[in-house]
């Protein structure tokens, strides 16, 4: 039973470590659905105080089924405890966020990762083991859909058979019992020195988990979860406060570290272990401290087996998110352009690889594939800094991509071909799949922002939240794949001189031809340009000779090695939308320009 609690310990991390952002990406062909169930999960909802007044907790991450990855050997598992169910409404167990419908004291159900014939072996969901040789749980592996729904535990045919045959002790001679004496002696002895050799090991992996290693060298540090970068522990003791966020890979509080420092604790629940791992390694890439990307404190680990949790500790902004600043407040123009190029200047230093200089190693590029307003925190001056790196992905010179799942991230930010599956696994193809997200968040700023001219700031809304406010991914390839639908372009902007400037950048960013779309430095270069502009006495002057040579410089920048020009977007008016029709179509009653469909999450 030992070996099989070790077998699960180490298949749970796999297994979580291969969940998909989307499911519907993956191939139809022999796939593998299990039954999903987080009991930590469902506790940390529960514990999360209820902002709204009648607001229903939302468990929907934490139960329902999952899609194992086709290309592995999953299996499904279920873990859970002997003892009676945890609570019975009327009669009947409930789910949700009363326990496992089946009454049962489910911890947690999901695929599996396993080379154990055992597993692969097993079409229903039973655990055989003796109960007085487990720790209280119960643990089961089967293969095929869904077969860990039902789920038992077998009596072991030692137990349950009858020991009337064995001799009467009286009958054993002085021999029989002298023999008895030594086999037990010797069977303690080897259990004292087995418990003894499994603790070595586990004291071992622990201090594998938190201490530096420069010896080590994973042909994929990506996907390796018992050896990661070595973290930044941190050493004094932190104390969480109030819960700011929750999303996909967790939830996120703000702690108080020390007497006064305040930071940001983002906690990992034991599944999403490898997501814990994954951004600690982008924040350990050399020279990635800047003035515009998310100050990382450190990592930190707490609890004991299944409730184990991993922590990430990063510098607190009051202001929050992007999204949360736009959603409370409009902005100047001033305020625009200021978090603009600051978002541009993140965006262009993760973007780039930097050689080797002296001292300094070389860093490499770095793609961030959840890039959106949410992932943008807002610093007291206005200035902006870029977070969550949990999807990001590394560029080592000379390396390929490798076997990287493309179709992950928000739906509502993903670019066409993202949406299509048809992403060219290049460094340049990663990087501009950025940047469509990135002329996205650009729309939102303007969307807020105030200005002479007629530019009203409307009520905050995501992209495409106004046509889908939960769009799928069908909606979504639909809308952005085959409609090539763009968020709303008002008449206002385009007619500004200083905002159709803008406009022009965000078009070019979010372009349908990848190769066509800007990058991050042609951008915080395009925005520093309007920020010198606007502070001039008269703005309007020489405006557009000085953005045209800006876009020149960008498109010379831009064009690929391979000779081919990419199509470039003129500055928007009503009149001029030939190959822009698909994207924006001028309002006959005079009201503005608006988009002809929209999709995404």
């Amino acid at each position: 039973m030992m070996a099989s609690l070790t077998g699960l310990a180490l298949g749970l991390q796999l297994a979580w470590a291969t969940r998909l952002g989307v499911s519907g990406a993956m191939a139809q062909d022999q796939l593998t659905v299990c039954e999903f169930y987080n009991k930590t999960c469902i506790d940390q909802v529960q514990a999360t105080p209820i902002q709204i007044p009648g607001q229903a907790r939302d468990y929907s991450t934490c139960v329902g089924n999952e899609t194992c990855p086709s290309h592995q050997r999953h299996t499904c598992y279920t873990v859970w405890s002997p003892t009676q169910p945890e609570s019975v409404v009327g009669g009947a167990v409930t789910g949700p966020p009363f326990g496992h419908p089946t009454g049962r004291r489910v911890k947690m159900m999901g695929c599996f990762m396993s080379e154990d014939t055992d597993c692969l072996a097993q079409d229903s969901c039973q655990d055989r083991t003796d109960l007085n040789d487990d720790a209280g749980h119960f643990f089961c592996c089967c293969r095929g859909s869904m077969c860990n729904s039902k789920f038992e535990w077998i009596r072991p045919l030692e137990s349950a058979e009858s020991t009337d045959t064995d001799p009467p002790a009286e009958a054993l001679d002085r021999t029989d019992l002298t023999v008895l004496a030594f086999v037990s002696v010797a069977v303690v002895v080897v259990i004292v020195l087995a418990v003894l050799v499994i603790f070595c090991v586990y004291r071992q992996r622990q201090v594998a988990t938190y201490t530096a290693s420069t010896t080590l060298s994973p042909e994929d540090p990506r996907q390796r979860i018992d050896a990661p970068p070595s973290p930044k522990l941190i050493q004094q003791e932190v104390e969480l406060l109030e819960i700011k966020a929750r999303g996909r890979f967790g939830a996120v509080w703000r702690g108080k570290m020390g007497q006064n420092d305040q930071v940001a604790v983002k906690i990992f629940p034991l599944p999403d272990q490898s997501s814990w791992f994954a951004e600690q390694e982008i924040y350990n890439l050399p020279r990635m401290n800047h003035d515009n990307i998310l100050e990382f404190m450190g990592v930190d680990k707490r609890g004991e087996g299944l409730q184990q949790e991993f922590w990430l500790m990063t510098k607190f902004h009051e202001k929050g998110s992007l999204c949360d600043f736009l959603k409370a407040h409009t902005v100047t123009w001033e305020q625009l352009t200021l978090i603009a190029h600051s978002m541009a200047s993140g965006l262009t230093h993760l973007h780039e690889e930097l050689p080797p200089r002296g001292t300094l190693d070389m860093k490499p590029a770095v793609a961030h594939r959840d890039f959106k307003s949410k992932n943008v925190l807002i610093k007291a001056d206005l200035t902006a800094c870029i977070g969550d790196f949990g999807l990001a992905l590394i560029f080592e010179p000379g390396k390929p991509c490798g076997d990287t799942h493309g179709q992950v991230g928000t739906r509502r930010y993903m670019a066409p071909e993202v949406l299509e599956g048809a992403i060219n696994f290049s460094r340049d193809s990663f990087l501009r799949i950025d940047m469509y997200a990135c002329g996205l968040v650009l729309w939102e700023l303007a969307s807020r922002c105030q200005m002479s001219g007629g530019i009203v700031p409307k009520e905050y809304k995501a992209p495409f939240e106004e046509e889908v406010p939960h769009p799928t991914l069908e909606q979504m390839q639909e809308l952005v794949v085959n409609k090539k639908t763009r968020p709303i372009i008002p008449e206002p902007w385009i007619r500004n001189p200083v905002m159709s400037e803008l406009v022009s950048t965000i078009c070019e960013c979010w372009d349908q031809d990848a190769e066509a779309r800007l990058s991050a430095s042609n951008v915080k270069e395009r925005v520093k340009t309007f920020r010198e502009l606007n502070s001039a006495s008269n703005p309007v002057n020489n405006l557009q000779g000085r953005l045209d040579h800006q876009r020149n410089m960008a498109n010379q920048l831009d064009r690929p090695s391979n000779g081919h020009t990419p199509s470039t977007t003129t500055p928007i008016n009503v009149g001029e939308q030939h190959e822009m029709r698909p994207l924006l179509i001028s309002a006959q009653n005079g009201s503005g320009v608006i988009a002809n469909g929209d999709v995404l999450s």
